[in-house]
């Protein structure tokens, strides 16, 4: 960026290598910020607990040691499901209203480690379900941003803060990172740690991360994983092998998107890369359809108490979710997650020599209104098959807002799925 770039405009990379020659103080950098907030926030909605002066005592803790880490006195948002010892962790529900967990969540504490400054608590959708917070979409308020991590995806999209914390249980990191045009990276499952982290859907719950940059989301997974750089940012000595993923719903695509997608790959055929197609056997729209299974039945027990104890308070919808998994058998279930289990086994049989499948990261731009926060349907399968997979930016749709192209990769091949989308984001970003 130039050298006049507004502060709240840099990258946590850029920002963090300032800070550490100290060109710029923590102080400057997210006092910028703040007052980009106090202008936009009436508007985006994306946060549900700021509080100014706390972030400044903790940029001037950072301003007065010796660094950190990789992120020291960059600012970052937390989804309000995860942890925080000296902010309110809510959920997106009444019942949590105040509450103050004892310790942080181990994403808060590692970025905490690496220097970064918690800026604040982002808005959630209802125990990062359906039900919508009060967030809007920063390119036009009269649309949804997406969710479940609504507030951390428009906060990185409207300069807010370079990076936030998302989770993804059915789309919620890669929709609404689309939606708001900006990087949402769904790591493969496990790859962060969940403790500290309210849970849906225990075999399923992924944390991820809503970035500008894709350096950035190399650093902040290595922060994460206490891993370093390389681990996630792999090379290609080659145009990457990419493979064209419709899919089982590809009907659901908006025309739009469909040819945007299809487009896309023809630009990157002709840019060098190599570029089949995959057809989706039955198998895998089967484990979509056990996707939903698994998801409520583990939503009903890791949400007993507020069943059981708060029912008044749920919202209609998530109680309706909650008596669903209840009344699921064992057994419903079980075969759920042996449907699964075989569709993750054709998956690593048949990717096949791509580096990675490119597919829609959502039916089309973000929906007009507020009281839903999109179809998740491009997204469900990886998240079950625990495939890492990374959205970027890739134009604009013909209501003017942000559309985006999805790949995914191989389970626990994260590295090489970031190389292929460094190369793809030179040529369709």
């Amino acid at each position: 960026m130039a050298a006049d770039t507004p502060l709240n405009r840099l990258t946590a990379s850029g920002a963090a290598a300032l800070v550490a020659e100290g060109k710029i103080s923590a102080r400057q950098l997210v006092e910028t910020c703040l007052l980009h907030i106090e202008a936009r926030e009436p508007t985006v909605g994306a946060w549900v607990w700021l509080d100014p002066e706390q972030a400044l005592v903790e940029a001037d803790a950072r301003d007065a040691e010796r660094p950190r880490g990789p992120l020291h006195g960059v600012p970052v948002g937390i989804k309000d499901i995860m942890d925080t010892a000296d902010m309110p962790t809510e959920h997106g529900s009444p019942i949590y209203r105040g509450n103050r967990p004892a310790a942080d969540a181990s994403v808060v504490a590692a970025l905490r480690a690496a220097g970064a400054v918690i800026m604040g608590k982002t808005v959630t959708t209802e125990f990062a379900a359906f039900h919508p917070g009060r967030t809007t979409n920063p390119h036009n308020p009269a649309h949804t941003p997406g969710g479940s991590s609504s507030g951390s995806a428009a906060a990185v999209a409207d300069v807010m803060v370079p990076l936030a914390l998302g989770t993804q249980t059915m789309g919620s990191v890669i929709r609404p990172a689309a939606f708001c045009g900006v990087i949402g990276y769904k790591p493969s499952f496990g790859t962060f740690a969940r403790a500290g982290v309210k849970p849906s859907s225990d075999s399923v719950d992924t944390i991820g991360l809503f970035a500008r940059s894709l350096d950035d989301v190399v650093l902040m997974s290595a922060v994460l994983t206490g891993g370093e750089r390389g681990d996630f940012d792999g090379s290609l000595d080659r145009p990457p092998r990419l493979a064209l993923f419709r899919g089982p719903h590809w009907s659901k695509a908006e025309p739009a998107a469909a040819a945007h997608l299809e487009n896309a790959a023809r630009t990157l055929a002709a840019a060098g890369a190599a570029v089949s197609e995959i057809a989706a056997p039955p198998l895998l729209a089967e484990a979509f359809e056990a996707h939903r299974t698994i998801v409520v039945y583990e939503m009903a027990l890791a949400l007993a108490y507020e069943r059981q104890v708060h029912a008044a308070l749920l919202s209609p919808a998530l109680a309706d979710m909650l008596a669903t998994g209840a009344a699921t058998p064992f057994a419903r279930y079980l075969a759920a997650q042996q449907t699964v289990d075989r569709a993750r086994a054709w998956l690593a049989e048949n990717f096949g020599a791509a580096d990675a499948w490119l597919t829609p990261s959502a039916p089309g731009e973000a929906p007009e209104g507020l009281a839903a926060t999109g179809d998740p349907v491009f997204n469900r399968l990886w998240t079950v098959l625990h495939t890492p997979c990374l959205t970027l930016p890739a134009g604009r749709g013909p209501r003017g807002l942000p559309l985006g192209v999805q790949l995914v990769g191989r389970f626990r091949d994260d590295a090489r799925l970031i190389a292929a989308a460094r190369w793809v984001e030179r040529r369709v970003g």
